[in-house]
């Protein structure tokens, strides 16, 4: 409130300028400055957290059954977006940190009753639905059987483990910045917004180093929380996270097919990204071994100048790098990811590596094209996918 719109009294109080009709409305300085829990100002200013929670048109990257990936205009919500792949990121993320133990994602979609699940599993696992886990509506699942999360007492803290990282904020595994990261997330956020922005939040570990399991409930952002239950389990290690997105956050009443599409998109993209892990969608297993049959995805159907079949570079650089190339007829395009996020806006690691190939390029056709038209790298860069 500007000096022009209000006056202080001498008690502290301040009064709002009066309008033709109106008498004056005097507000208490506590009213006027205010403090809010973490939590509740995660609620209140959500695009700070987890992006904008209005509903935008933006042109992205979808699978299309008949012709793979297209590249159109979809009405989505950022936020509930984020919150989705904060989860999926994480089930991705286990790769890293039990290579040996998962090999399976499955992502189960149902548009009309509102339901998703994602299974992350590994060897010895039938990937079919879990009996006793009957999905509600609006609900997300996500399961996956590497090494599970440590159930026991946090020495410090005076909780479980689990309880610490899914049900306080500011709680990570991720704080050592001299650890060189291979996986998302860095500053304990994460997982929590899916808690926060969910009327229910679901967490179950088995742990065999510990030979516990765990199960916990969060209601209504995270407000409210069930007593954890600890039960005897020496042969199976998992972690599995089932939760209701509160729709009625993002101004959505269902999961509409824009999301829907955008959620498809991600499990290819997990089974393009995702080293030796083999991902269902709906039931079927997604054809896709690796990076460069997602790169196929993109070009199926394409055809270059000359009427042939768009044809691509790949090259698997070492286990932290693969990259692919080919010919754009929209300007520089440019799909990427880094420790599983999609990075849909490029970044440095997009742009080291296209500098390199304009590079090449200009030098290889100055080489062949001595009196010719002198090339820019932009237009080089223009036509690069």
């Amino acid at each position: 409130m500007s000096s022009d719109d209000s006056m202080s009294d001498s008690d502290g109080s301040f009064q709002t300028k009066p309008s033709k009709g109106n008498t004056k409305k005097k507000l208490s300085v506590e009213r006027i400055y205010q403090k809010k829990t973490q939590l509740e100002h995660i609620l209140l200013r959500p695009d700070t957290y987890i992006g904008s929670v209005e509903r935008e048109t933006k042109q992205m990257w979808v699978y299309n059954e008949d012709s793979g990936m297209e590249l159109r205009d979809i009405s989505y919500v950022p936020g509930l977006y984020k919150i989705f792949d904060e989860v999926l990121v994480n089930a991705a993320d286990n790769k890293q940190r039990d290579p040996k133990g998962m090999s399976c994602i499955r992502i189960d979609i149902d548009p009309e009753k509102n339901e998703i699940m994602i299974f992350n599993n590994g060897k010895g696992i039938p990937v079919i639905e879990h009996k006793d886990e009957k999905m509600e509506k609006n609900e997300i699942m996500i399961f996956n059987n590497g090494k599970g999360i440590p159930v026991i007492e946090h020495k410090d803290e005076k909780m479980f483990v689990p309880t610490l990282i899914f049900g306080h904020l500011l709680t990570s595994s991720n704080y050592d910045d001299n650890e060189k990261k291979v996986v998302g997330g860095r500053n304990g956020y994460g997982a929590k917004l899916c808690n926060i922005f969910s009327t229910r939040f679901k967490v179950e570990t088995s742990c065999k180093q510990y030979k516990k399991a765990f199960s916990q409930v969060w209601t209504d952002n995270m407000q409210n929380t069930s007593e954890p239950k600890i039960t005897s389990s020496a042969n199976e290690d998992f972690t599995r996270i089932t939760f209701s997105p509160d729709l009625s956050k993002f101004k959505m009443d269902s999961l509409d097919k824009d999301i829907v599409s955008l959620f498809s998109r991600r499990a290819y993209d997990c089974a393009g990204a995702a080293k030796g892990v083999k991902v269902f969608l709906n039931g079927k297993r997604l054809p896709i071994n690796g990076f460069k049959d997602y790169v196929e995805l993109f070009v199926r159907g394409k055809e270059d100048e000359t009427g042939e079949q768009l044809k691509t570079a790949y090259e698997v650089v070492n286990n932290r790098w693969e990259i692919a190339a080919t010919v754009s007829d929209k300007g520089f395009q440019q799909v990427s990811f880094v420790n599983s996020i999609a990075t849909t806006r490029g970044g440095k690691h997009v742009d080291y590596i296209a500098d390199q190939i304009v590079a090449k390029m200009v030098d290889i056709i100055k080489k062949k094209n001595k009196a010719g038209v002198n090339v820019k790298p932009f237009q080089i860069k223009n036509h690069l996918w």
